[in-house]
C-alpha cells in the first residue's frame, strides 16, 4: 500500500491508476520472475493486439480481474511444467533448444570438444595422480590404520601353539559408555576391623583352661588374649615406609631407579595389556625423573630411549638418545645405543660424531667399521681407528682378517711392536711366517713372554711339521724346565688339555711329548695308577683317543706287570685302533706278563675273529709252554677246534684236560663234543663219570636227563631229575625239567604237585610260579592260572616276567592300566619294557615300540629273546638300514640267554650258526609261536 505525504503533513490515499515514477520515464524493469523462464513460446490461441496490451499507465504486472486464488490451475492454462526441462548443468536455461533437432554437426562438435578436454586431462594426469599418491601416503604414515599397527603381531600369529590359543583370555567391553559412573569413597580401615580379621582367621588347636574345667563343654568368652593395637598401627606404618624407601632416597629424596635394570627387562617387554601400559607410564616418568635429576648418567638415556623403543615410539627414543649424547659426548655406550637406534643412513653420521668424540674407543671403531659394506672400506675405517690407539688388539685382528696373507704378514709385524706381550698375535705371525722366520719371531715372543706355555707348544708343532720328530719331545722337555725355572707352576690339567688341542690340531707327535712330559707331574706316587688309568678313561670319553692312548703307553712302562692297564689298553686298540696295533700291543703284553692268561685269550680270540686259525692255534700253543695246567688255555683251544669243525682235535685236547685233572666244565664239554658226534654211549659214559666226580654240578644231571628224555626214556629221565633235586634242591632248571616231564607223562594234577613242591623248598621264586601259572593255562584253566598269578604278584612284588605274564593275560582294554601298575613296581625291567612295547606295537605306534624295543635291548643286551623280537619288528616296519643296525648291535652283543633263544641255540642242529643265523632261526620261531593268550603284534 502507497501513501501520499501531502504538503500539510498528512498523508493521503494515491489516486486510482496512479503509478510511481510513471510521469518522468521512470517505468521500472523487468526481471525473469516477471516474465517467466526463458523457452519457447508455448502454441497457445491467438489473441488480439488490444487484449495483448497493456492498459495506458499501467506495467507489466498481473492484469485486472486476476485473483490469487487462481494461481494453482494457472500451470494447466499455460501447458507446460516449469521444471519438465530441468538440467543438473544448465538449469532452465537447457530449455532454450530443447526443440531443436541433434544432428550429426551437433554429435561432430561434441566429439571435437571431448577430445580436446580428454588431451587437456592427459596432460597433467601423470602430475596430478603423483601429488595425489604423496599425499595420501604421507596421510597414511601420520594417520597409521590399526591393522597395520598390529601386522607384525597378527604374523607372529602363526607361532601360537594350541594351548596358547586356550590361554588368551576373553576380552571385555572397556567402553565408556558401559562404565557407569559412581562415586566411591575410600576410608581407612580402622584397627578393631583389622584384629576382628586376623581372629576370625585363626586357628585354635587348644582348650581354653575355662573349657578344660568344665569338661570342654563351655566356650569361654575370648579365644584369644587382647592385642595391642597400637603395636599393630606402628607395624603397618613401617611397612608403608619400607615401601616408600624402595622408591625414594633417605638422603636427598630424589627417585632411586636401577637403569641397568631396566636396559635388560626391556629387551623382553611386549605390551599386551593396559597394565602392562601403566607399567610403562610408570616407567617412563621414574625415567624421566632420572634423567632430569642427573642428566649425566648414561644408563638413564639408554634406559629412556629403549622404554620408548618397546613402546613403538621410535623418534622419541631417537630424540632422547641424541639429548643423552649431548649430556653424556664422553660415554661410548650411549653412542653405540644413538647407532643402533638411528636409520641406516643416519647411522654413519651418529657413529662419526661418536668417534670424534672419543677418538680412543675401540668398541665405536669397531661398530663403524661394521656399519661400512665392502671390505675395503672396512679396513680403512680400522686403519684410522689403529691411528688413535694402536695398542688395540681388537683392532689389531679384525684388520688382520680382512687383509690377504702378504698384508696381514706386515700388519702382524707391526702389531707385535705395538702390542709385544699379546702372545695371539705372535703365535699369527709365527703361522704365516716360512721356518726360519718362524723360530726367529718365536725366540722374540719367548723373549717379551718367558711365561707363557703357547710359545712352547707352537714351537713342538712348528717342529713335527716339518719332520723333526726328535726335536719334538726336546722342546717340549726344555719348556717344562725353563717355565719352572721362570717360577712358574706347572698344572698338569692343563697341560693334558693342551695335549688334547694339540691331538686335534693334527700334532700326534706334540701330544704324546706333553702327555711324557707332564703327566706324572704333581701325582702320588702311589696315585700313578688310579690317576693316570682315570685321566685315559676321561680323554677316551671326550674323543681324544691319542692323548689316551699316550697316557696308556707311558702308564705301561711304568707299570710293566700290571695286568689291568695292558687291558684296558688293549680295549682302546679293539675300539679305535687298528688289529695289527691291537695284535703288537696284545703281543708285547704276553711277552711282559707270560702267566696272565686273559692276555694269551685275547690275542688267539683276535687272531681267531681275523679268520687267522693257524696263527690263534699257535699263540694257544705258547700259552700251553707257559701256563701248562690253565683250564681256560685248554678251554680255549677245544673251542677254537670246535668251532672250526675239528671234532677229532678237539677230542683230544679234552682228553688231555681230563687225564690232567679238569674240572666239570672239562666233562661237560667233553659230554658236548661226543653228543655233537652222534656217540650216545660214550655220552652217557662221560656224563655218568663227571656226576661220580662233581655229583653237585647240576648242569650234567640236566644233560643227562634231556639226553634219557630225547631217548624216549622217560622213566629213566625222571629218575635222572630226581636223583639230582637229592643233591641240588634248590636248582630251578632241574624242578622245571621234572615239572615238564611229568607234565608229559602222567598228566597236569603230577605237574602241579611238583611245581608246589618246588615253591615249598625255593620261595619267592618267579620262574616257579610263572610255569604253574603256564601250565593251567596250557589246559585251558583260566581262573586257575589268575589266581596262582595273583598269588605269586602277592609272593614277588618286582617280578618282571610275572608282570609281563599278567599284561598279556588280561583282556586287551584293561592292558594298559596293568602295564602302568607293573611300571610303577618295576620300571627298568626289560621283560615289562618289552612286554609295553608289544601294546605299542599292536596298536600301531610305530615310533614309541621301536623305542621301548631299544630300551630293553639296552638294559638286558645278553637275552636273545628280545633282539629277536626287535628284529621282528624292524622286518615289519623299519627298512633296510634299521634292520642291517638292529643285526650288527645283535651281534655285537652275543646273547647267550633267554628261554627262546636257549633253546634254539642249544640245539645239536644249531651248534655251529653264527649268532646271525640264530637270530633269523629265532624270529621264524617267533613266527609260528602260537600263545592264545598273548597279542599277536
Amino acid at each position: 500500500m502507497v501513501f501520499l505525504r501531502a504538503p500539510d503533513g498528512r498523508t493521503h490515499h494515491p489516486p486510482p491508476n496512479y503509478v510511481a515514477g510513471l510521469g518522468r520515464g521512470a517505468t521500472g524493469f523487468t526481471t525473469r520472475s516477471d516474465i517467466g523462464p526463458a523457452r519457447a513460446a508455448p502454441d497457445l490461441p491467438d489473441r488480439s493486439a488490444a487484449a495483448a496490451a497493456p492498459a495506458v499507465g499501467r506495467g507489466r504486472g498481473k492484469p485486472p480481474g486476476d485473483d490469487d486464488g487462481d494461481d494453482d490451475g494457472g500451470d494447466e492454462e499455460k501447458g507446460y511444467d516449469e521444471n519438465q526441462k530441468f538440467d543438473e548443468f544448465e538449469g532452465n536455461d537447457a530449455g532454450l533448444f530443447s526443440n531443436a533437432d541433434y544432428d550429426d554437426d551437433d554429435r561432430e562438435a561434441d566429439a571435437v570438444w571431448e577430445s580436446i578436454d580428454q588431451r587437456m586431462d592427459s596432460r597433467r594426469k601423470d602430475r596430478r595422480e603423483a601429488r595425489l599418491k604423496q599425499e595420501i601416503e604421507k596421510y597414511r604414515a601420520s594417520n597409521p590404520k590399526i591393522t597395520e599397527q598390529f601386522a607384525d603381531l597378527k604374523r607372529k600369529l602363526v607361532d601360537l601353539s594350541a594351548q596358547e590359543w586356550e590361554s588368551i583370555p576373553e576380552i571385555g567391553d572397556y567402553s565408556l559408555r558401559n562404565k557407569k559412573k559412581r562415586f566411591e569413597s575410600f576410608v581407612p580401615v580402622p584397627d578393631t576391623l583389622l584384629e576382628k580379621a586376623r581372629q576370625e582367621q585363626e586357628h585354635v588347636t587348644a582348650l581354653d583352661p575355662k573349657s578344660r574345667a568344665a569338661g570342654g563343654t563351655e566356650t569361654p568368652w575370648a579365644q584369644t588374649p587382647v592385642t595391642d593395637l597400637t603395636a599393630v598401627g606402628e607395624g603397618r606404618g613401617t611397612v608403608l615406609s619400607l615401601k616408600l624407601d624402595r622408591l625414594s632416597d633417605s638422603v636427598s629424596g630424589l627417585t632411586v631407579v636401577d637403569p641397568k635394570g631396566y636396559l635388560t627387562d626391556l629387551k623382553s617387554m611386549k605390551i599386551t595389556s593396559d597394565a602392562e601400559i601403566s607399567d610403562i607410564k610408570k616407567a617412563r616418568l621414574l625415567l624421566k625423573s632420572v634423567t632430569q635429576t642427573n642428566p649425566k648418567h648414561p644408563p638413564g638415556w639408554i634406559a629412556a630411549a629403549r622404554l620408548e623403543e618397546v613402546a613403538g615410539k621410535l623418534q622419541v627414543a631417537r630424540q632422547l638418545i641424541q639429548r643423552g649424547c649431548e649430556e653424556c659426548p664422553t660415554n661410548e655406550d650411549v653412542w653405540l645405543e644413538a647407532c643402533r637406534l638411528a636409520s641406516p643412513d643416519e647411522a654413519k653420521a651418529v657413529i662419526a660424531r661418536g668417534v670424534k668424540a672419543i677418538p680412543n674407543s675401540v668398541k665405536l671403531w669397531l661398530q663403524a667399521a661394521k656399519l661400512e659394506t665392502s671390505d675395503l672400506n672396512k679396513s680403512r675405517v680400522l686403519r684410522k681407528g689403529l691411528e688413535h690407539i694402536p695398542d688395540s688388539v681388537r683392532l689389531w685382528k679384525a684388520v688382520v682378517e680382512l687383509a690377504n696373507e702378504e698384508d696381514a704378514r706386515l700388519l702382524l709385524h707391526r702389531a707385535v711392536e705395538c702390542c709385544p706381550l699379546h702372545v695371539e698375535l705372535w703365535l699369527a705371525l709365527a703361522r704365516l711366517e716360512t721356518y726360519d722366520q718362524a723360530k726367529k719371531v718365536l725366540n722374540k715372543a719367548r723373549e717379551k713372554l718367558p711365561k707363557e706355555p703357547a710359545i712352547w707348544i707352537t714351537a713342538a708343532k712348528l717342529e713335527e711339521a716339518n719332520g723333526n720328530t726328535q726335536s719334538v719331545i726336546k722342546v717340549i722337555e726344555r719348556s717344562i724346565k725353563t717355565l719352572q725355572r721362570e717360577g712358574l707352576d706347572i698344572d698338569r690339567e692343563a697341560w693334558l688339555k693342551e695335549a688334547e688341542a694339540a691331538e686335534r690340531a693334527g700334532s700326534v707327535l706334540t701330544c704324546q711329548a706333553i702327555v711324557k712330559s707332564t703327566i706324572g707331574i704333581g701325582v702320588d706316587e702311589e696315585d700313578r695308577k688310579r690317576t693316570w688309568v682315570a685321566d685315559a678313561e676321561e680323554c677316551k670319553k671326550r674323543g681324544s683317543i691319542e692323548t689316551a692312548r699316550a697316557i696308556y703307553a707311558h702308564a705301561l712302562s711304568v707299570f710293566v706287570s700290571k695286568k689291568s692297564i695292558w687291558l684296558k689298553a688293549a680295549q682302546l686298540e679293539k675300539s679305535h685302533g687298528t688289529k695289527e696295533s691291537l695284535y703288537n700291543l696284545l703281543r708285547k703284553a704276553v711277552t711282559y706278563n707270560p702267566r696272565a692268561e686273559v692276555l694269551w685269550l685275547m690275542s688267539a680270540k683276535e687272531k681267531w675273529l681275523a679268520g687267522d686259525v693257524p696263527a690263534a692255534r699257535a699263540i694257544l700253543q705258547e700259552a700251553y709252554a707257559s701256563l701248562p695246567n690253565s683250564e681256560e688255555i685248554w678251554l680255549a683251544a677245544f673251542k677254537l677246534e670246535f668251532e672250526n669243525n675239528e671234532p677229532e682235535r678237539a677230542r683230544i685236547l679234552l682228553s688231555k684236560a681230563r687225564e690232567r685233572g679238569g674240572t666239570e666244565r672239562v666233562w661237560m664239554k667233553s659230554a658236548i663234543v661226543e653228543r655233537e658226534l652222534g656217540n650216545v654211549d660214550e655220552e652217557r659214559k662221560l656224563l655218568e663219570e663227571g656226576l661220580k666226580l662233581f655229583p653237585s654240578f647240576f648242569k650234567l644231571w640236566l644233560m643227562l636227563g634231556q639226553m634219557e628224555d630225547r631217548l624216549g626214556h622217560g622213566s629213566k629221565a625222571k629218575e635222572v631229575y630226581e636223583n639230582a633235586l637229592k643233591h641240588c634242591p634248590s636248582c630251578i632248571p632241574l624242578w622245571l625239567c621234572l615239572a615238564n616231564l611229568e607234565e608229559k607223562i602222567n598228566g597236569l594234577s603230577k605237574s602241579r604237585a611238583v611245581l608246589t613242591m618246588a615253591r615249598k623248598k625255593n620261595p619267592a621264586t618267579p620262574e616257579l610260579w610263572l610255569a604253574a601259572v603256564r601250565a593251567e593255562l596250557r589246559h585251558g584253566n583260566k581262573k586257575e592260572a589268575d589266581a596262582l598269578l595273583a598269588k605269586a604278584l602277592q609272593e614277588c612284588p618286582t617280578s618282571g616276567i610275572l608282570w609281563a605274564a599278567a599284561i598279556e593275560m588280561v583282556p586287551r582294554p584293561q592292558r594298559k592300566a596293568k602295564s602302568s601298575d607293573a611300571i610303577k613296581r618295576c620300571d627298568h625291567d626289560p621283560h615289562v619294557i618289552a612286554a609295553v612295547a608289544k601294546l605299542f606295537w599292536h596298536d600301531r605306534k610305530v615310533d614309541k615300540a621301536r623305542s621301548w624295543l631299544n630300551r630293553a635291548v639296552t638294559l638286558a643286551p645278553d637275552i636273545g629273546d628280545f633282539w629277536a623280537l626287535y628284529y621282528k619288528f624292524e622286518l615289519q616296519h623299519g627298512n633296510a638300514d634299521t634292520q642291517k643296525d638292529v643285526l650288527q648291535r645283535c651281534v655285537a652283543a652275543e646273547p647267550k640267554h633267554g628261554e627262546r633263544w636257549q633253546a634254539i641255540t642249544k640245539a645239536v642242529e644249531n651248534s655251529h650258526l653264527s649268532i646271525e643265523a640264530l637270530l633269523k632261526k629265532a624270529v621264524v620261531a617267533l613266527g609260528q609261536e602260537e600263545n592264545p593268550n598273548a597279542a599277536d603284534p
